[in-house]
């Protein structure tokens, strides 16, 4: 059975075991696929590469509700009425 590798390294259950920062390191700062029996089964993430994922996810976010809103009636205030 063909499995999708959303990754271009990937390394197994047994190396991440046996060294877990060199398959990090692997990566250059990318996901590295981890294979088990040849089967992918997780995605090892730096943490740098998440947190540019959460950002990104986070204005994907704030741009829909955004989006959603920008047809609404406008209400004006002034600074001092808050």
């Amino acid at each position: 059975m063909a499995h999708k590798i959303l990754s271009n390294v990937s390394a197994s259950v047994t190396e991440l075991k046996k060294n877990p920062m060199d398959t990090v390191a692997a990566g250059e700062g990318f996901p590295v696929a981890i294979l088990n029996r040849n089967e992918p089964v997780f995605y090892c993430v730096p943490a740098k590469a998440y947190e540019a994922l959460m950002e990104r996810l986070e204005d994907l976010e704030l741009n829909a509700i955004a989006e959603s809103r920008k047809c609404q009636k406008i209400i004006r205030v002034s600074v001092d009425d808050l």
